[in-house]
């Protein structure tokens, strides 16, 4: 095999590979004796063809085969011997004219091909013992506490039925109703015996706010409009009246905290559940102040590295990041890209695919300069967590990540992106401050959205 450095641009590199006609000879009777044992053609026992008629029956087909093997080898041969970190996979390029390509088929030639492809640059690391970084650090105070406690309360609290209470938001009623638009019943309209809570917006527009104020066994007119972009487009934008019945008014009433409650909570005692709501709290402020100085520290990553970048790599990330925008772009989703110009929002995202490509590069360097690995348990923990996603369809999930080419990889980056975080703020200088609640999400919101 003999490699030829044809063309150097940059980090852009085009090889020309040359096989010769005899290796490649020598590669297809290989191949034959590998199969003939198992040829069986009219005339011939199983196994008893002879070579020459192999080679005439199925010799351009395996020739083919020979070809496409011996291009994936010696190009990963020719790769790995010149040292090189192809970004992404090479281009490989053969002859266009389909004579020189039949002699190549024929041994007759040579074969002959070109692989382009770009090289991750080198990539001189930042002392990661140099970075600073701040760590917020948020107490959970009493009113925090007895807030969640009083969540916890209200969504394990009850309703009790009250004869003479009239409707208020938040109780719940059970209520017979009729539908019509112009005075014509329509599908979907009616309903019996349902039970809903007042003010968790189940109905359309002024449904549950035309319920306020009723008792048991009280009837009435409630009217009301469709959303103009209401899901059925036949309701869209009309106007309707729904005859309700009320059958039923129960109050609210809030869980008790004592002991039997707290250990419906999987707590000892109350003591224990407050415990345990502080914690959990605790690690809320921790995943909190964590995600401000990852991304704090993705952002001094990106201003101390300054390379070249492979522009394969930001071509794909940007196509990835345009074939996103351009969707809520139709769905109009996006207000913040409102107002402007083709031209604005591509220059825009792609300064934002050429940071993702460059701290992608950094992080990889550091992790694999510090021998930083995903673990099977890891990924195994991974996979697991996005088939509890979708239950029912757990089985789809797995199938999906096995035959999907890259999807693994998808589901191992964030995987060894964090731990590589973990380890640069290990290195670093960090210094805590103390914030309150509101400043830590204040904080976190700000560097999220910046």
């Amino acid at each position: 095999m003999q490699i030829i450095e044809a063309n150097v641009d940059g980090l852009k590199r085009t090889l020309k590979v040359v096989v010769g006609a005899e290796e490649i000879g020598q590669r297809l009777a290989s191949r034959i004796d590998q199969v003939k044992d198992n040829v069986q053609l009219k005339g011939f026992r199983k196994g008893k063809v002879p070579v020459a008629h192999i080679k005439k029956v199925y010799g351009r087909s395996l020739m083919t085969e020979v070809l496409q093997d011996t291009i994936r080898e010696t190009s990963e041969t020719a790769i790995r011997d010149r040292k090189e970190r192809p970004a992404q996979m090479p281009n490989i390029s053969l002859s266009e004219d389909q004579a020189e390509i039949n002699e190549v088929i024929e041994g007759k030639k040579d074969l002959a091909y070109q692989m382009t492809f770009e090289v991750v640059p080198e990539i001189v690391l930042a002392e990661l013992s140099s970075i600073e970084l701040e760590r917020l650090a948020a107490d959970v105070d009493d009113e925090t506490l007895q807030k969640s406690i009083d969540d916890l309360l209200k969504r394990a609290g009850s309703f009790e039925a009250d004869a003479e209470r009239k409707a208020e938001t938040g109780d719940r009623v059970t209520i017979t109703y009729a539908g019509t638009i112009g005075g014509e019943p329509f599908e979907g309209g009616s309903g019996e015996g349902l039970s809903l809570v007042l003010g968790n917006a189940g109905f359309i527009p002024g449904f549950e706010e035309g319920i306020v104020g009723m008792g048991k066994g009280e009837t009435k007119d409630v009217a009301c409009r469709f959303p103009d972009d209401y899901s059925v487009e036949t309701l869209a934008g009309k106007d309707a009246v729904f005859k309700v019945t009320v059958s039923e008014v129960e109050k609210p009433v809030e869980a008790k905290l004592d002991d039997d409650m707290a250990k419906a909570f999987g707590a000892e005692n109350v003591d224990n559940l407050k415990d345990l709501v502080r914690k959990q709290i605790q690690s809320e402020f921790e995943k909190a102040s964590r995600l401000k100085m990852k991304r704090e520290l993705l952002d001094k990553l990106e201003g101390l590295h300054t390379f070249e970048l492979p522009r394969s790599l930001v071509d794909r990330e940007f196509e990835g990041i345009w074939r996103q925008v351009e969707a809520r772009r139709k769905q109009e989703e996006n207000s913040e890209d409102a107002g402007k110009s083709e031209d604005e929002l591509r220059a825009e995202y792609q300064k934002i695919a050429e940071r993702r490509v460059r701290l992608g590069l950094v992080v990889g360097e550091i992790g694999a300069r510090n021998l930083v690995e995903v673990t099977q348990d890891e990924m195994r923990l991974a996979l697991m967590e996005q088939a509890r996603r979708y239950p029912g369809q757990e089985k789809f999930v797995y199938e999906y990540f096995e035959k999907t080419p890259g999807a693994l990889q998808e589901l191992r980056a964030p995987i060894f992106e964090d731990k590589v975080v973990d380890l640069v703020i290990g290195k670093a200088r960090v210094t805590e401050k103390k914030v309150s609640r509101e400043d830590l999400y204040d904080q976190v919101r700000a560097a999220t959205e910046a």
